[in-house]
Parts: C-alpha cells; sequence; structure tokens
C-alpha cells in the first residue's frame, strides 16, 4: 500500500473519507481541514473545489447518495462507456487493442490492490479515451470518485470475474463484434453497480 508521503492532498482527503476517517456528519471547512493535514487553506480550498466537482462534498457535508442516485450516477457511466466503446470499434488500432489486452493481465488474487486499482482504471480510461470529445471526458472525470469508490468495494471484496471479463470485452473488440463488446461491457458495469452497492449498503 501507498504511505501517505507519496499521495497528493486530494488522495488523502479522498481516502480519508472513503474509509471513514472523515465522517458523514462532520461539517467539512477549510480551517478544520487545514489544521487536520497540517498545511495551509489554500491547497485545502482546491482541494474542496475538486471534491465538490465530483459530487464527494455537497454543502460543507460529505455527500452519501441514495441506493436511487448511485443507480443514476451508473446509468451515465454505462452511456459515456458503451459509447466510447463503440468509438474505439472504429478507431482502435492493434497498438490500442494491444494495450488495452495489457490491461488485463493481472491476477487479481496477488496483486497489490493499490496496483489493480490502478490497471482497472486504465482499462476503463482507455476505451473513454476513444471519445476523442474533452467535453465528455470531462464530464466522466467527475464521477471519478464515485468510480473509484465502487472500483476500490469491488476490487478489495474481489469480485469473481473482474478481469476475465475485461479480457472478454477486448477479445469481442479485436474481431470487432461491436455489439458483443457493448453488450459485455454493460454487463459488466451492472455487475460492479450491483455487487457494490451489496457491500455499501452495510456502510451507510
Amino acid at each position: 500500500m501507498h504511505n501517505n508521503d507519496e499521495l497528493t492532498l486530494y488522495q488523502i482527503i479522498r481516502n480519508d473519507i472513503i474509509s471513514g476517517e472523515l465522517k458523514p456528519a462532520e461539517k467539512i471547512t477549510e480551517i478544520k481541514l487545514a489544521k487536520k493535514y497540517n498545511v495551509s487553506r489554500t491547497p485545502v480550498r482546491e482541494v474542496i473545489k475538486q471534491l465538490e466537482l465530483e459530487y464527494f462534498i455537497k454543502d460543507s457535508y460529505i455527500f452519501i447518495p441514495t441506493t436511487e442516485e448511485y443507480r443514476n450516477i451508473f446509468e451515465m457511466r454505462i452511456l459515456f462507456e458503451t459509447y466510447a466503446l463503440e468509438k474505439a470499434g472504429i478507431i482502435f488500432t492493434n497498438t490500442d487493442l494491444a494495450e488495452l489486452k495489457s490491461y488485463t493481465k493481472i491476477d487479481i488474487d496477488s496483486e497489490d490492490e493499490e496496483r489493480i486499482l490502478e490497471i482497472n482504471d486504465k482499462f476503463h480510461q482507455k476505451i473513454m479515451s476513444a471519445t476523442n470529445n474533452p467535453f465528455i471526458l470531462e464530464s466522466y472525470q467527475k464521477l471519478k470518485s464515485f468510480i473509484y469508490l465502487f472500483s476500490k468495494t469491488v476490487i478489495t471484496k474481489r469480485r469473481p470475474g473482474l478481469i476475465e471479463e475485461h479480457d472478454e470485452i477486448v477479445e469481442a473488440l479485436s474481431n470487432r463484434n461491436i455489439e458483443e463488446a457493448i453488450s459485455l461491457l454493460e454487463t459488466h458495469l451492472k455487475k460492479d453497480l450491483e455487487f457494490s452497492l451489496y457491500y455499501l449498503s452495510f456502510k451507510n
């Protein structure tokens, strides 16, 4: 695992929200966070802005979405990623496909969680890059914290079939079976959602 010296202030505060170190009932203020993390208020202000953009903090409190809000967010994610995959089927070269394939060569049972999170993120970011659309990519980035939260749950709890499903998506894409690839990706994301909601329901 990474120690705090290697993490940015944003990552530290985000991780502390996810782990429950920062409680949902606590009011999030610049002064309180600056004191807690022993930094000036300026970087804290920037982190709070970023976390508000990503729907992680709302009205100075940690935003705890309802199950319905989680489903709505995932509906948006599925729209973005299936659209991106359709584009990837048209524009991805063999080099792009090889890169995507390389992100499926990981042993989820033996690798460090942070490493699996990183590879999982690279896989989905690579698909999203096919849009070549800065507005879509910016909107997708705003979902980053939710995606991180779900990915962390899926990976920590070792969801069965996670990497194998990535491999099947790449295989279908490589064979230019775009409809099959899109269907596989949609099923994959819906499994992530249901699996994560099952565990997150115990936390909230």
